[in-house]
């Protein structure tokens, strides 16, 4: 799981901020329902609604969707966000939805079984011509021995299991 500071650093990616704030304003339509999967804090949530999404079911398995719930209520969107706290693979939504937008891989792109919820959820939750965002995404690696960053990098995944 992210800590707080984790959260708070990759809402400050402004690079990462920026596309997906694209991606929304070009795909978000008034009426919209939307799945954010792994919402966290759920800024993805919050940008939703601001464009019009009717209904936002914010789902993470986290306690950081206690602060999404201060946040919504903050920002005046309490009717329009339903956050579930738990596993999305145990989830009944009452309908299907328009978009569903997600993050999954954050600062760890292959952590536990990530592609996996995404494909159950998408399968799911989502319309048949509903929208998934992001629809593609690159990562880049490197070869490197930094024994000290390794470890730094792959502990919070081992205390996970």
């Amino acid at each position: 799981m992210y800590s707080l500071i984790r959260y708070s650093q990759m809402i400050a990616d402004k690079v990462r901020m920026d596309a997906h704030l694209k991606a929304l304003e070009a795909t978000v339509k008034p009426g919209m329902t939307v799945v954010d999967l792994g919402a966290g804090s759920g800024i993805f949530s919050l940008m939703a609604c601001r464009l019009g999404a009717v209904k936002v079911y914010a789902i993470d398995i986290s306690n950081a969707v206690q602060i999404g719930r201060q946040l919504t209520r903050l920002n005046g969107f309490e009717g329009q966000v339903e956050w579930i706290q738990q596993d999305s693979k145990t989830v009944d939504l009452p309908e299907q939805v328009d978009l569903m937008i997600t993050d999954l891989r954050g600062h760890m792109p292959f952590f536990r079984d990530n592609l996996a919820v995404l494909a159950d959820a998408r399968d799911r939750f989502l319309k048949p011509d509903g929208i998934l965002l992001p629809n593609r995404d690159q990562l880049w690696i490197a070869l490197a021995e930094a024994p000290d960053n390794h470890q730094r990098a792959v502990s919070p995944w081992g205390e996970n299991d």
